[in-house]
């Protein structure tokens, strides 16, 4: 049926009883647009379009009045000003069921527009782009875009907006049924998406404009001796997050779950990652897989990282992807049983028997030859992930939540190096042990505190996580290396995440034959410390930095 109206005007008309005569549509994904357009235009929807839009449309012969028509005005600064015109917004705002709106919209022959398509400058993915110029990202910033959604949102009693080509469709389908009409919760929920998208948006564009001026205040304190104190933590931060997963529940079978990365983030953690095999994702391994891919592809050799419960119970470097497996399954068995892996090597058919022999819920690898997945394929429930793009350094602030709010704080990352580190003992360590005490103080900061983590050769021997205690934290590590490999803890190092308050703790490890400890240093009590460790002619070095991980 055709229900075209004719004359310029607003229809009086009540809540969700505006019909769809007139269709504005201006957007940059065009997928599906034309479609779209023309199953409008065959319900008898006259069509106002803007620059590209127009003559795509025109491309694929639909028919469309062009917006410089529409308002009198001509699009104008390089297309920066073409749909801000006040006939554009009377005819999106009036209200249809108010008598001042409908006569002051006769009064100046205002056409009312019943349908928004509209979806905004990509201005994500232009900032996401390497090298990209900050005229560009600027240039990239929706200004009629968003209004003229935020109009269609407000006033959607009378005024639809679309805004995801996946709604086209359904769109049509209920406009065809209704002959011109969508519901009011059709509109609602309509609006509700549109208002999601403008906020993300918004948040995306404040994002990158701190990011800038915090990029321009480090400049300056790199130049200025007496401007290097840290900047102050923005009085406001917009957050915007995208879900790209929904999970079938949380961390608990009674929660609901999904997964979102932050908008305008750099990297996140499932960016380049494809999933090969396997039963979905769920919450819990999504925690753990962030612990482990960070900490695998931390190393430039081959490495591989197992973690239970967010916490690594192995992390070992090798020759190859299969020795650095076998490595840090070695240091604790038990614990890696229904563990994620993440290896930061392509993994070969040997690799893959190595984990094959054990229950695995996650592996993740840069690239699998054909014959390890077939191999790891006949367990169908472990899910196979493939990270086709090498992670980057972030430089995000990031979130822990709290009630009713939210802790911000810079990223941390072991930044330490050997030349920033100070012995503190009357013995110096060997060249092997600040390698092993190296190891040990990277692993340590992904540890759960209070963190000791316990090292030698390049693979971790025994962990502590997540006490109260430091000397708990201690006993614990030393534990699980006396059950899995006590040969190589006479002669290993221990790293823990922050000083010791007490002797107590080293005195445990050295009796165990730890011989070199790394640590933050700084307790009023550090000279009791460094004499347990000159009394059992160990070493030890401090490193200025802690790195608790609550």
């Amino acid at each position: 049926m055709s229900y075209r109206h004719e004359w310029p005007g607003i229809e009086a008309a009540q809540p969700g009883q505006a019909r769809v005569r007139v269709a504005m549509i201006s957007v940059s994904d065009k997928t599906g647009m034309a479609d779209f357009a023309q199953g409008l235009v065959d319900l008898g929807v006259e069509i106002i379009s803007t620059g590209g839009t127009a003559r795509e449309l025109a491309a694929a012969n639909v028919p469309a009045r062009s917006i410089e028509e529409f308002t009198g005005f001509p699009e104008m600064m390089d297309g920066r000003v073409k749909t801000l015109h006040p006939r554009l917004y009377a005819g999106l705002l009036a209200r249809r069921d108010v008598e001042s709106h409908l006569v002051s919209a006769a009064e100046h022959a205002i056409q009312q527009v019943d349908l928004v398509c509209v979806n905004l400058y990509p201005f994500e993915e232009t900032i996401a782009k390497p090298g990209v110029s900050d005229v560009e990202a600027i240039e990239n910033i929706d200004i009629g875009g968003p209004t003229m959604v935020r109009a269609a949102a407000k006033n959607h009693d009378y005024a639809a907006v679309v805004v995801d080509p996946g709604d086209y469709e359904r769109v049509l389908a209920e406009l065809r049924e209704g002959e011109g009409l969508l519901s009011l919760p059709t509109r609602r929920q309509l609006a509700g998406k549109a208002f999601a998208l403008t906020a993300r948006y918004d948040a995306a564009i404040a994002d990158w404009f701190a990011k800038q001026l915090e990029g321009e205040t480090e400049s300056a304190g790199a130049q200025d001796a007496a401007a290097r104190a840290p900047a102050p933590m923005p009085q406001g931060r917009a957050l915007s997050y995208r879900k790209a997963l929904d999970l079938r529940y949380g961390e608990n079978p009674h929660q609901r779950g999904a997964y979102y990365y932050e908008v305008g983030a750099e990297d996140h953690l499932l960016a380049g990652v494809t999933q090969l095999h396997g039963k979905e994702l769920s919450f819990n391994n999504l925690l753990d897989l962030s612990a482990a891919r960070e900490l695998a592809f931390d190393f430039d050799g081959p490495a591989c990282t197992i973690v239970k419960h967010n916490n690594p119970c192995g992390c070992a470097l090798g020759e190859n992807a299969t020795v650095a497996y076998k490595r840090a399954f070695a240091c604790d068995p038990l614990s890696a049983f229904g563990g994620v892996i993440a290896v930061n090597r392509r993994v070969d058919r040997a690799c893959a028997a190595a984990i094959s022999e054990q229950f695995v819920e996650v592996l993740l690898a840069p690239g699998f030859d054909e014959d390890a997945l077939a191999l790891l394929r006949e367990k169908k429930n472990v899910r196979l992930l493939e990270l086709t793009q090498a992670p980057r350094a972030s430089r995000e602030l990031e979130a822990k939540p709290v009630l009713g709010g939210v802790l911000l704080q810079d990223r941390d990352a072991v930044d330490e190096q050997r030349s920033d580190m100070q012995v503190i003992s009357a013995r110096a360590p060997s060249e092997q042990e600040w390698e092993d005490m190296l190891f040990a103080w990277r692993i340590c900061m992904r540890v759960r505190s209070n963190a000791i983590v316990i090292a030698r050769d390049g693979a971790s021997v025994g962990i502590g996580a997540g006490q109260m205690s430091r000397v708990d934290a201690v006993k614990i590590a030393v534990a699980k290396a006396q059950e899995f490999q006590p040969e190589l803890l006479a002669g290993s190092a221990l790293a823990s995440d922050a000083y010791f308050p007490f002797a107590d703790g080293p005195e445990v490890a050295l009796e165990a034959g730890v011989a070199a400890i790394v640590q933050p240093g700084g307790s009023m009590r550090d000279q009791l410390t460094i004499d347990a460790v000159d009394a059992a002619g160990a070493t030890m070095a401090a490193t200025g930095v802690r790195h608790f991980k609550h």
